[in-house]
């Protein structure tokens, strides 16, 4: 069955495989409830707890999107070690944090993950946790770190009953059956709530003497290309992380997989900022609409001729 051919707003992967894919194995993980990306149970629930959907991605207009992070971590977080060889090289032991306690006292040079599936977030105020912390270990001191923040897009509306549908569905039943899912795409997230604590964050890691090479972000490129409509395309790119930069790894699915098999996660491209420029940008973008715009809206809202003076 072609999942990506009909022209109507559809979920893409379910427990990290296509929705139409019933094979036994595959099943499983809709009765386990299972995340195949984090070798937990998944935590997209339905509204009253009693549901677990297992949604990954989505349609969108500019493609298919992935709506969980956890999507972000499949090949056992390879994301997450793509970071780290970035930061501080390939040739350092990467542990997460359980492997770092059973070799404590073995490895005196290290990489040790600390995030949600590694120990514990590092939280720093009630409001505010980092979604990773990657330490370098030398000697048995901790020499330096980095941040990671790991953000995909979250919806509106739901998919509830195309995911019914797709739960229901027979061996040979046609997907023309499936009903349309009810999805929409909270993209106002980007500025209102994703780039203010990208900053925010930032900031903070900037601020500590141990921080050398600043905080990454990992993301779907459709995301970042939301970002770029906003901050614009022709940041100055830096070659070096430094403890002020940001450095952007942005992904997409790949091609469609067989029955059984999961869809690869692709790098699609890294960059690397100065925190200060961003913060402008966002401050003063260059999309930012010009005063005599608020002033036309402002006038024809009140029922006035755009030229005509309001008076007092």
């Amino acid at each position: 069955m072609d999942n990506m051919a009909k022209n109507k707003r559809d979920i893409v992967e379910i427990f990290g495989h296509a929705p139409y894919d019933i094979s036994k194995d595959v099943r499983s993980f809709w009765k386990s409830g299972a995340c195949p990306f984090i070798n937990k149970q998944c935590n997209k629930y339905n509204h009253n707890q009693t549901i677990i959907y297992g949604v990954c991605s989505v349609t969108s207009p500019y493609g298919d999107i992935i709506i969980c992070p956890n999507r972000l971590y499949a090949n056992s977080y390879e994301t997450i070690r793509r970071v780290a060889a970035d930061a501080f090289g390939d040739k350092i032991e990467f542990l997460f944090y359980e492997q770092y306690l059973k070799k404590r006292g073995q490895v005196k040079n290290c990489i040790v993950a600390l995030g949600q599936n590694s120990g514990k977030e590092v939280k720093i105020a009630k409001s505010l946790s980092m979604d990773w912390v990657l330490t370098y270990i030398c000697d048995s001191e901790l020499k330096e770190y980095i941040g990671i923040e790991v953000q995909s897009i979250d919806i509106t509306g739901n998919y509830r009953d195309a995911w019914a549908a797709y739960e229901k569905m027979k061996r040979d039943a046609s997907q023309d059956e499936i009903p349309s899912s009810g999805h929409g795409l909270n993209w106002a997230n980007v500025h209102k709530r994703l780039i203010p604590q990208l900053i925010r964050k930032g900031i903070i890691y900037s601020r500590s003497k141990l921080v050398k090479k600043g905080l990454y972000f990992v993301l779907p490129e459709i995301v970042y290309v939301k970002f770029e409509e906003i901050l614009g395309k022709d940041i100055p790119e830096m070659a070096d992380a430094q403890g002020n930069t940001l450095t952007v790894h942005t992904y997409e699915l790949g091609e469609r997989a067989d029955n059984g098999s999961i869809r690869e996660l692709t790098l699609v491209r890294r960059c690397r900022f100065s925190l200060d420029e961003l913060s402008k940008r966002f401050i003063s973008g260059p999309n930012l609409p010009a005063g005599e715009e608020l002033d036309k809206v402002i006038t024809q809202t009140l029922g006035f001729q755009a030229k005509q003076k309001i008076l007092i």
